[in-house]
């Protein structure tokens, strides 16, 4: 598993073309989905999020979702096409607390996440996305 820890919470001009990667876009990332066919040329750079990892974690767990062969969510996490980010924990949870819209945990977390570092959330969650905006998202 990689981690990209320590990066500043303050939102520069350089993260505009940073993505963090909402939970379907790495399972179809993972899967080979034509959705995320232009994914990678839009960033330059693809994150994904500790919650993502526990919310895949929780899917396997519960029978809604299966691996390509066998892989494991650590397998998934050490993908070099994305890096596991690693924001401050009091400052992301603080964050959630304020995105009250959605009852979903790991949406919260995933948009407080992507609020924190100052990058686009790449989703196919139509609702979060229209929730978001267009400035905020990449819709895929």
């Amino acid at each position: 598993m990689v981690l990209a820890a320590g990066r500043p919470a303050i939102c520069l001009a350089a993260t505009a073309k940073v993505i963090l990667l909402d939970t379907n876009a790495l399972i179809w990332l993972h899967r080979g989905d034509r959705r995320t066919r232009g994914l990678e040329k839009t960033a330059t750079s693809l994150y994904a999020s500790p919650a993502s990892l526990l919310e895949l974690q929780f899917l396997i767990e519960v029978g809604r979702l299966r691996l390509r062969s066998g892989a494991t969510v650590d397998d998934l996490m050490a993908d070099n096409r994305w890096l596991l980010d690693d924001p401050p924990s009091a400052m992301w949870f603080s964050q959630a607390v304020a995105v009250g819209w959605t009852r979903d945990p790991f949406d919260r977390l995933i948009v407080a996440h992507a609020g924190l570092r100052g990058w686009r959330l790449a989703t196919g969650d139509i609702a979060l996305a229209a929730r978001l905006g267009p400035q905020k998202t990449v819709e895929l």
